[in-house]
């Protein structure tokens, strides 16, 4: 069975095809941080518009490589994510659906980079817990198989990601802040300030970035008064890295003990962090599992991965489905499963 899978929840055009059999067969990405870069981040409408025009040539061009005409399973992104850009993905895989008569399945956007892993020659085997980071989500999950989910704790403010594109902005670095971020830090020494590892030593596995950023803001308004804010960014972008990373192993460590886990996935954009990565392998007594770097921003491969192993789910092109908001905990192992 040849998946097409279809991602546009946000700023990147994802496409991909993959078979159980075969392994991913093809894959396209069209990024759009160019478009967003003027306005400083995301501009919902600009997503949508550049997802319509980029989109159906993006599918036939993984069509061409997979050497088929059309798939036998459609799977889309249908949340969470801009609603614009979701109902761009989602009419498509119901247009071509109907014209193919074609299932389609809908695919949960956490889902999909939760099983991103699935995607490489040594994937994780259930039980295992899983830490989802991105620029909208910080999420803690015992994972008992597909669709058995528990939400141990997630951010109750900034994401991860976010946390670290609105420090970036405060250092006046480039969008997107965080590769630019930790690329600075790499430069910097960590040491050279203390900030706050937020909620680490409290009880329960939930996050808080805020007052990390806001002590950032502080350091920076401080070294701008001084003059010296050139001399000392890149030791802040290298303290708030540290801080952050300290904070997410710190946390899944504590939830890993806590569930009895040995198996930990990171994925989500902030998955491909060179520090996180190296700190878990040091600190995480288990087995790691990460999809690719490419795999970790958003991505089509992902989607079909995800649409292939809730097949079962799929149905008659139809209605369009697209949730701006949806719960990940909310979801339910596939039909029959």
């Amino acid at each position: 069975m040849n998946v097409l899978g279809i991602e546009t929840s946000c700023d990147e055009t994802g496409v991909a095809v993959y078979s159980a059999e075969r392994g991913l067969i093809a894959h396209r990405l069209h990024s759009q941080v160019d478009l967003h870069a003027r306005y400083g981040g995301v501009v919902p409408e600009i997503a949508s518009r550049d997802h319509v025009r980029r989109l159906l040539p993006l599918i036939q061009e993984v069509l061409d490589d997979a050497g088929i005409e059309r798939p036998d399973l459609i799977a889309h992104t249908a949340g969470p994510g801009l609603i614009g850009a979701l109902m761009v993905g989602g009419g498509m895989a119901a247009g071509l659906g109907a014209v193919w008569d074609c299932p389609v399945v809908p695919v949960h956007h956490m889902e999909g980079h939760l099983l991103a892993p699935m995607l490489e020659e040594d994937p994780p085997e259930y039980p295992f817990l899983a830490l989802l980071v991105s620029g909208g989500h910080t999420l803690l999950i015992a994972v008992r198989g597909l669709g058995r989910y528990r939400v141990l704790g997630s951010t109750l403010d900034d994401a991860a990601g976010e946390a670290f594109d609105k420090t970036a902005k405060l250092l006046g670095l480039p969008y997107p802040g965080g590769p630019a971020l930790a690329a600075l830090a790499e430069a910097g020494d960590d040491t050279a300030h203390t900030l706050p590892r937020p909620m680490l030593d409290k009880p329960g596995f939930d996050f808080s970035f805020s007052g990390l950023k806001t002590a950032v803001m502080l350091k920076v308004r401080e070294a701008e008064t001084k003059g010296t804010l050139d001399a000392e960014r890149a030791d802040i972008a290298a303290s708030f890295q540290r801080a952050a990373v300290d904070t997410l192993v710190g946390k899944s460590l504590k939830a890993a003990n806590s569930e009895g886990l040995s198996r930990l996935v990171v994925a989500g954009g902030v998955g491909a962090n060179a520090l996180l990565r190296a700190e878990m392998a040091r600190r995480f007594d288990g087995s790691v599992y990460y999809p690719r770097l490419a795999f970790c921003t958003d991505n089509g491969a992902m989607i079909a991965v995800a649409g292939a192993l809730r097949h079962a789910d799929a149905g008659p092109a139809g209605a369009v489905l697209a949730r701006a908001r949806w719960a990940l905990d909310t979801l339910e192992p596939p039909a029959g499963g």
